[in-house]
């Protein structure tokens, strides 16, 4: 009973097992997202080669790292927003189990 005095609540052993098939499906949602998005960017329909060129290589990288910078900041601002509402009293729903 931690809680009642300002610790986090013990998760059981299902609740760490359904955070983490959550989190599973959260990274495998934002991968697929990530490869549509960059793959209809960067790599054109009409294949000309079998490997990727330079141009297509460096369109890729520079993709994916925007895609997680990104992710980055959303969820840094989405944990202060959080804080914040927490501090505030507004408890609501933690997002980082």
């Amino acid at each position: 009973m931690s809680f009642l005095f300002g610790g986090k609540p013990q998760l059981s052993s299902a609740e760490k097992i359904a955070a983490a098939e959550l989190e599973i499906e959260m990274v495998s949602d934002m991968f697929n997202r990530l490869s549509q998005s960059c793959v209809k960017k960067c790599i054109p329909t009409d294949y000309r080669e079998s490997e990727l060129n330079k141009g297509e290589s460096v369109c890729l990288d520079r993709c994916v790292a925007k895609m997680f910078e990104v992710n980055a900041k959303v969820s840094e601002k989405m944990q202060q927003d959080t804080g914040a509402r927490g501090a505030a009293g507004g408890g609501g729903m933690g997002f980082g189990l």
